[in-house]
């Protein structure tokens, strides 16, 4: 089969991208944070994966490939090194009108955040969203997402008051999330591995079984079916990775030991 070209690459990359955006946006994180994570995961492949001879990439090398100033390749393994891939400066405006409210003492008051008329000079929530430099989003949109993320309400005397001190869209359940992480991970794992690997090398089990034309009301026999029959299946493979697990003393250097298993997940289009 021909090779793949950058535009075909790039446009599988924003198949998968999106619902991972959703994720993102619904947990308040701004596409400049996920910029920062990016750029520091770039540079983390480039240095670990195209090295020569087994040897970490260099900063010029890393540089070329990701596009990178050397600097900002430099700033990066810093950060890696730190163990910090994570963090970032940037924030969303509503965290920001957020953090203001609750720190600074012009909008506090008796040690909490004021209440506060929408329209003012001083001490209102206008000139809050002023402070933090917002004024490129309307004001009462920015009052708006607020309330309907329960991080403020707005009282009957008109008054805005604050809620929490973090704003967050909508709020996911922390270990779905890292599970979201793992099994995105893992089915990347697999797919890099197998457009990547040498001719030598087995490529590693990835099959699917779709159909374009299923009616929408099989759904709920659909989920039944995966519940009956992808359970079976998943205790079968929990039963042959249990009889070759590795007895304690080994998972060492001499006797290696990795994580093996396998997901199943079910495939439903979103109806509009």
């Amino acid at each position: 089969m021909p090779d793949a070209n950058e535009s075909q690459v790039l446009a599988a990359t924003r198949r998968w991208l999106k619902p991972v955006v959703h994720v993102l946006l619904r947990s308040g994180i701004t596409w400049q944070q996920f910029c920062d994570l990016a750029k520091v995961s770039y540079v983390e492949v480039a240095t670990a994966k195209f090295g020569k001879r087994g040897r970490p990439t260099n900063v010029s090398r890393t540089a070329m490939l990701t596009g990178l100033t050397r600097r900002d390749v430099r700033i990066q393994r810093e950060r890696l090194e730190r163990a910090d891939p994570a963090t970032s400066v940037y924030t969303s405006k509503a965290s920001q009108i957020l953090s203001l409210w609750h720190l600074d003492k012009e909008f506090r008051d008796k040690g909490r955040p004021a209440l506060l008329d929408f329209d003012g000079d001083r001490r209102s929530f206008s000139a809050l969203a002023q402070r933090v430099g917002a004024s490129d989003v309307p004001t009462q949109t920015i009052l708006k997402e607020l309330v309907s993320a329960g991080a403020a309400r707005v009282r009957p005397d008109g008054r805005v008051e604050a809620l929490q001190r973090n704003y967050i869209p909508r709020a996911m359940d922390a270990q779905l999330v890292r599970l979201w992480g793992t099994v995105l991970g893992d089915v990347a794992q697999t797919y890099a591995h197998n457009m990547t690997r040498d001719p030598k090398v087995p490529p590693k089990f990835e099959r699917a079984a779709k159909n374009e034309r299923v009616r929408v009301s099989a759904s709920p026999a659909f989920r039944a079916f995966l519940e009956r029959e992808g359970q079976a299946f998943l205790e079968r493979v929990d039963a042959w990775l249990a009889e070759n697990e590795a007895p304690d003393g080994e998972g060492t250097p001499e006797v290696p030991a990795t994580r093996m298993g396998a997901g199943v997940y079910q495939i439903e289009d979103p109806q509009e």
